[in-house]
């Protein structure tokens, strides 16, 4: 890392990388954004919203995934409060836009009414839905309107009258539950919330890693859904039963041990492994580094800038190329561009707005550190031949 020179020249550049970075995940927070909002806030959603998709069945499922998998990104910008006038403004547009979209999405009489009862697909993503209200509880609960918030609750609770399957769809159960509880409903039920938590705490498998369901899976579910959903749920609810608020400290060392793997898989060129099932969620593959950033739970091998330039690199290696949207300004399948080949038949085109986790430090003012100063990610530093700690698995 450079040292400010008695001018100040470095801290001027460092900072101004840092302000350029921000510029650029605003940029990148409003292109994804835009087109899923001001569609459904116009109740035209799916009027609008191309399904690419090999599967069959997507256009029954793929417009909740686009608002419910949005939302989760970008929901702690929401709830912010700083910025500039530009960024400010912005913000108070999407909020309204987001008001408005959850109306439609909630109410029966609207085109754009959500399926939550039909198929299985709606567990997941009303899930992810409740995981945003738990990230943003004002501009995403406190805020709405009553009749809005009624409706929220119960097309959340629609989804109970099918189970998850046996892997990280536990979660899914245990965060609606999660949200329910913290939105003040009573017949929360806690066995599915514990279901969730102690069979995960079964298949996890060491070294910061869960298995998804029996078998060891190599991918990216350990950031897509199971480590940011364990923190969010037991950071919410682990004060009611002893046992669950005994777990948080070793799920969040769990979490910073995997945070530190999924930084060192970022390429000095901001590539990644490619490996395993839902690839085309992009930059989703780094919810948990976002997430620990965004909370300052960072672990203390990793500085918050050297992150800020890790997942700054995947973006422009992910969302900033050409082919990614469509000219409606749509995300298209693929890992960088457009590749349908990489899209499994659950895979739609609401499917891959999971890939707006990446924004959870936007949420962090612009004076925090993580985007002030200028440090190299992990690998960044090793392939140009500098010295470096050795990495450590954490034990048990």
């Amino acid at each position: 890392m450079e040292h400010t020179k008695l001018d100040g020249s470095v801290t001027m550049q460092a900072n101004n990388e840092g302000a350029q970075d921000r510029e650029f995940w605003l940029k990148s927070l409003e292109r994804l954004s835009r087109p899923v909002l001001e569609a459904l806030a116009e109740d035209r959603l799916r009027e609008r919203m191309p399904v690419e998709s090999s599967g069959s069945d997507r256009a029954l499922y793929t417009h909740l995934e686009a608002i419910g998998r949005l939302l989760c990104g970008i929901a702690p910008w929401l709830d912010a409060n700083y910025g500039d006038s530009q960024e400010q403004a912005l913000r108070a547009e999407f909020r309204e836009l987001t008001t408005k979209a959850l109306e439609h999405a909630f109410d029966p009489t609207a085109k754009d009414y959500m399926n939550l009862a039909k198929g299985y697909q709606p567990i997941v993503d009303a899930a992810f839905l409740c995981q945003a209200i738990l990230r943003a509880p004002n501009t995403l609960w406190h805020e709405q309107r009553e009749q809005v918030k009624t409706n929220i609750i119960h097309g959340i609770k629609q989804t109970r009258t099918r189970k998850p399957y046996f892997n990280n769809w536990l979660l899914f159960s245990g965060m609606m539950e999660t949200m329910l509880y913290h939105c003040g409903e009573s017949d929360w039920d806690p066995m599915r919330i514990d279901y969730g938590i102690k069979q995960h705490e079964q298949w996890y498998v060491g070294d910061g890693v869960y298995g998804d369901g029996i078998h060891y899976h190599a991918d990216y579910y350990n950031s897509f859904v199971i480590q940011p959903m364990l923190l969010d749920m037991v950071e919410t609810v682990g004060q009611e039963y002893p046992d669950w608020s005994k777990r948080y400290e070793v799920i969040k060392g769990r979490a910073q041990r995997y945070a530190e793997q999924l930084e060192r898989m970022i390429s000095p060129e901001g590539t990644f492994p490619p490996l395993g099932r839902s690839i085309a969620y992009r930059t989703g593959a780094f919810q948990l580094l976002a997430q620990l950033a965004w909370k300052g739970q960072l672990p203390e091998s990793l500085q918050p800038a050297q992150v800020r330039g890790a997942l700054t690199a995947v973006m422009k290696r992910c969302l900033d190329v050409p082919n990614t949207y469509d000219e409606q300004g749509w995300l298209r399948i693929g890992l960088s561009g457009h590749q349908p080949s990489l899209g499994e038949e659950y895979i739609s085109t609401g499917s891959l707005y999971l890939c707006s986790t990446v924004l959870l430090p936007l949420a962090l003012s612009p004076e925090d550190s993580y985007w002030n100063g200028t440090e190299p990610w992990t690998s960044k530093r090793l392939w140009s031949g500098a010295d470096s700690a050795a990495d450590h698995a954490l034990y048990p």
